[in-house]
């Protein structure tokens, strides 16, 4: 069966209630042990069944953000899911206050039930509609971004498809097509603000109807981060600060000298090299065989998780009007297969595509047996198999790159090392948002500014002034 065979059916939430809260009755003590297993696993069962409904729903709708059909479900889905959350939280009451939870945790592992734990202190059922309200902002957003409509170069692109002008080999391409991406955000800067603002002050209202202080413990408890915390993160900013920020700076010196800049601002940022940044040889379908090729040499493992794929047409990479940006690789239970969604533009992020969201893949791929609370990681432990894969890649990254082998592997390495001032300035930034909920968007803007450029002192955005006041992020 092809993914586009993949049979969608809205969920029938009167009958999954019933089936739900029958079985939850057999999680109680007076039941054996085994009994409580196999209720347990049937629970898993139905709830496979709801998850494979909301994941297709999501997927076609990032497919093809305007798809009416799917804004619906979306949106039914953005209800429904947090209105749910009462039921299914009976589940993990049950679990942990088990008198078989040492049998349990024989069976199951221990790092469930921890994180069981955790998810019961991110929730409780009076903070349901502002679950609701935050689903439906967070799709909103998406939704604006995919909206973008960029006149370029004589065409009408997005945001995803301006990408090959933003690493440009002519520097007033680049400057020109940085100008038009911040010109089309500006105009929706009033709406961007909005929606940020209201998501700020939605999840410190959570947060605060939770018992905690602010978002910010509740953000780390809702990634289940079970063994460490704001103070560790910290201190791993601090070394980044301290370690890698002037290796940073000297790459970017010297990449300064490479293109013979003497005043580098943004737009150069993203081009390495006088000849123009490694491209890819080919098209996608040409991309993928070589992806096939790789994997099938990779290990046997790796060759039948990328047939398993491309048989079932689990990737979606070409950009195209209306679809949601960025990239990601998500698991539908049914039918036991991950799908790959990218947005191919021509430039090396597409064999970065291939590489990284198939290391996600790959994963789930391989543990697709392990029940559910434990077929993904955490979203840090995730990273290490993405990031992993891509350099697994290496003996084989000439098959795409050809004669830009070299320059590719320069810049993936830079890239790598490049990106971690960056992840922190994220980092920093989110902690600031969260613990002054009340700012206003001008005031996180020049937060942004300030911490920016205590990662990255050389980031200097010229005349574009819509940047030069802290909306990068």
């Amino acid at each position: 069966m092809k993914f586009k065979d993949f049979e969608y059916v809205r969920p029938d939430l009167d009958k999954l209630r019933a089936e739900v809260s029958a079985l939850i009755e057999k999680l109680s003590d007076e039941h054996t042990v085994d009994e409580v297993l196999k209720a347990y696993f049937d629970l898993n069962d139905i709830l496979e069944d709801y998850r494979t409904m909301a994941t297709l729903a999501s997927i076609r709708h990032s497919i093809n953000t305007k798809d009416e059909f799917y804004i619906k479900e979306r949106d039914f889905f953005n209800v429904e899911g947090p209105a749910l959350m009462p039921l299914f939280q009976q589940i993990s009451l049950r679990l942990v206050a088990s008198k078989h939870r040492a049998e349990l945790e024989e069976k199951l592992g221990k790092l469930m039930f921890e994180q069981t734990e955790l998810s019961l202190k991110t929730f409780k059922p009076e903070i349901v509609p502002h679950l609701q309200k935050e689903n439906q902002l967070s799709t909103e957003y998406s939704k604006l971004l995919a909206s973008a409509e960029i006149e370029f170069d004589g065409k009408i692109l997005n945001l995803s498809q301006m990408a090959p002008y933003t690493t440009h080999i002519d520097r007033e391409v680049r400057k020109s097509a940085q100008l038009a991406v911040s010109g089309w955000l500006e105009g929706q800067e009033a709406e961007i603000d909005r929606i940020y603002d209201e998501l700020v002050k939605l999840r410190h209202q959570i947060a605060l109807d939770l018992g905690y202080e602010n978002f910010v413990q509740l953000g780390y408890d809702r990634m289940g981060r079970t063994d460490y915390g704001p103070k560790e993160v910290k201190a791993y900013r601090d070394q980044i600060y301290k370690e890698v920020v002037p290796v940073v700076n000297e790459l970017q010196e010297r990449k300064a000298k490479r293109l013979g800049i003497k005043d580098p601002k943004s737009y150069d940022l993203a081009i390495s090299f006088l000849s123009g940044n490694p491209t890819p040889k080919g098209d996608r379908p040409w991309m993928v065989e070589r992806a096939k090729q790789m994997y099938e040499e990779m290990s046997p493992e790796t060759g039948e998780f990328i047939n398993f794929m491309l048989k079932h047409d689990l990737l979606d990479l070409d950009a195209k009007p209306g679809k949601a940006g960025g990239g990601y690789c998500t698991y539908i239970p049914k039918y036991r297969a991950p799908f790959i969604f990218a947005n191919f533009n021509g430039t090396a992020g597409d064999v970065d595509v291939l590489t990284h969201e198939a290391g996600h893949a790959f994963q789930v791929y391989s543990s697709r047996d392990l029940i559910a609370s434990y077929r993904w990681p955490t979203m840090e432990a995730a990273e290490i198999h993405s990031m992993s894969m891509e350099f697994f890649a290496w003996p084989w990254i000439d098959k795409f790159f050809l004669e830009d082998t070299e320059k590719y592997k320069f810049s993936h390495l830079a890239g790598g090392i490049s990106f971690l001032p960056y992840g922190v300035t994220v980092d920093e930034f989110q902690h600031w948002v969260y613990e002054n909920p009340q700012a206003t968007p001008d005031e996180r803007k020049a937060a942004w500014r300030r911490i920016e450029l205590k990662y990255n002192p050389s980031r200097d955005y010229g005349v574009d002034e819509f940047l030069n006041k802290g909306t990068y992020w």
